[in-house]
């Protein structure tokens, strides 16, 4: 079995979802090596997240911000931690409903995604820098 991993920044992104699939084909060439296996992402940070959705239609990632963000509104009277701004405690919740990880398993040494998959940053904060996302692939 073979294993690779390697941690990156991205660059930093405006509040919203964004796609980042071929960022991390392009960090990772080494799944094309691998004909059975995974590839197994995590973001280390409290404030953004990752997901898996449509990849073609960008109104898809409009809509899931316009939604997360009736969700999890700002300026809520019970939010104790707004040390950072309005958008500090929204943005934990947020990052916690959507998770830091995904995991996609690997075929023929291609991510074996849906037709219309792709891989999301939720970026929740409104001036984050660019967050660091550890990638592993590993298989056969």
């Amino acid at each position: 079995m073979e294993f690779h991993q390697r941690e990156i920044r991205l660059p930093a992104f405006s509040r919203g979802f964004h796609l980042i699939t071929p960022l991390v084909l392009k960090e990772m060439a080494e799944i094309a090596e691998i004909r059975m296996g995974f590839l197994q992402l995590f973001l280390k940070h409290t404030s953004a997240s990752l997901t898996i959705n449509e990849n073609a239609d960008p109104t898809v990632r409009m809509d899931f911000e316009s939604h997360i963000n009736q969700m999890v509104p700002e300026n809520m009277p019970y939010y104790k931690h707004d040390y950072e701004g309005a958008d500090d405690m929204p943005a934990h919740i947020k990052a916690s409903l959507m998770g830091a990880s995904v995991q996609i398993p690997i075929t023929n040494g291609k991510l074996n995604l849906g037709i219309w998959q792709g891989i999301y940053l939720g970026e929740h904060r409104n001036n984050a820098h660019g967050r660091k996302l550890v990638i592993t692939v590993f298989g056969t």
